[in-house]
């Protein structure tokens, strides 16, 4: 029997707490089998959610190619199941993969200048917000990067490993998606097999892919990067809860130009 959104909610809530008490207390492992329960939830919440839409509406199921679901909704839905910031680029990818065509990535510059807006106007008036991704060193929005409100703030910083962690991250939930379809659609195994040519041992001797192998070569190579990531984020995180408000955690600071000095002749 399928959850209700309610029960979706509460089991969000719940898991988000306790993949921040995983984080907080060193154990990434579990953190990441927690984080993989929350991205399934989040993506079964996502599916409730447009399924009680079209219901509402009185409309017939729609071919999966013209999505119900607003831009907003499909990107969030997107960057769930990668569970990593990601550029416009390959949200779109992945929009189409999954869940059918119709996304344009140019909207979704657009898009998170509208999120920022929207926060800004009437703070946590939604459930989440579509904000940026930040750069580890300076606090500042990751060029091209979209990330989700509700992430924990350590997961929207980018350190100098974050773009290979977030990589191998983006792959597993990939093949996780991949390996839960009985028939996968072709665009979705053509997008995993661009993710598992870059991954060492994702394909077998024979160059073969199968999406268990991908995320098995994934993890492994996660293993060696993600505890000094971690840190690193954790770190960055930490300034920016001291040094920013609530909007700028979320959207990031602005380079603030230095004042001329007259120099003596």
């Amino acid at each position: 029997m399928a959850e209700s959104l309610e029960d979706l909610e509460r089991r969000i809530d719940a898991l988000r707490i306790e993949v921040r008490r995983a984080v907080t207390s060193g154990d990434l492992a579990g953190a990441r089998v927690l984080r993989a329960d929350l991205r399934r939830a989040e993506l079964a919440w996502d599916d409730a959610l447009s399924e009680l839409t079209t219901a509402e509406r009185g409309i017939e199921p729609v071919p999966s190619s013209e999505s119900v679901l607003p831009l907003r909704d499909q990107a969030h839905r997107a960057l769930t199941l990668l569970n990593a910031p990601a550029a416009p680029k390959l949200i779109v990818a992945v929009q189409d993969a999954f869940f059918g065509g119709g996304m344009a990535a140019a909207r979704l510059t657009s898009l998170r200048r509208d999120e920022e807006r929207s926060f800004r106007s009437s703070p946590h008036s939604r459930p989440y917000y579509l904000c940026s991704a930040l750069t580890a060193d300076r606090l500042v929005p990751a060029r091209g990067l979209l990330a989700v409100s509700t992430w924990p703030t350590a997961q929207r910083m980018i350190g100098p490993l974050s773009p290979r962690v977030d990589f191998l991250t983006a792959a597993i939930g990939l093949a996780d998606q991949v390996g839960r379809l009985n028939e996968p659609p072709l665009p979705a195994s053509s997008l995993l097999w661009r993710f598992a040519t870059n991954i060492p041992g994702a394909a077998d001797s024979f160059g073969a892919m199968r999406p268990e192998k991908v995320a098995e070569a994934a993890r492994a190579e996660l293993a060696i990067h993600e505890e000094a990531d971690q840190a690193h984020r954790q770190a960055a995180a930490d300034r920016a809860r001291a040094q920013l408000d609530e909007i700028h955690q979320l959207f990031g600071s602005a380079f603030k130009a230095l004042p001329k000095t007259k120099t003596k002749d």
